[in-house]
């Protein structure tokens, strides 16, 4: 029988508090979305998702607290951008195979039906 390491289970522990809890709701993965673009202010986050500014600030402090994001402060303005462009890469590898499962489904239920 395989066991799980206390190192794998730790680093799952982490993974899971920094990174799953940020992608935990679909405006954050939105957001990151919007700034695999280009970097934005909160104001044009908010127009572009049709949500309240404070919603918006929301989302970004749980994605920023948890490094997914940077701020960089222009004047007045704080602008957001991507830490890292893999976390883009991953998601997109999650929506393949979102997208192969729900075929697979469809099929499925094709040859059921």
């Amino acid at each position: 029988m395989e066991t799980i390491t206390e190192q794998l289970e730790q680093e799952i522990k982490l993974l899971h508090a920094h990174v799953c809890e940020g992608l935990g709701d679909p405006k954050r993965v939105l957001i990151l979305y919007l700034l695999a673009t280009r970097p934005r202010n909160v104001t044009e986050l908010a127009e572009a998702l049709d949500i309240p500014q404070p919603t918006a600030s929301h989302h970004l402090k749980v994605i920023r607290d948890r490094g997914l994001v940077l701020a960089e402060r222009d004047g007045t303005a704080v602008y957001y951008s991507l830490a890292d462009h893999r976390v883009i890469e991953a998601l997109d590898i999650l929506r393949e195979m979102l997208a192969d499962l729900l075929a697979q489904r469809a099929s499925l239920m094709g040859i059921s039906g």
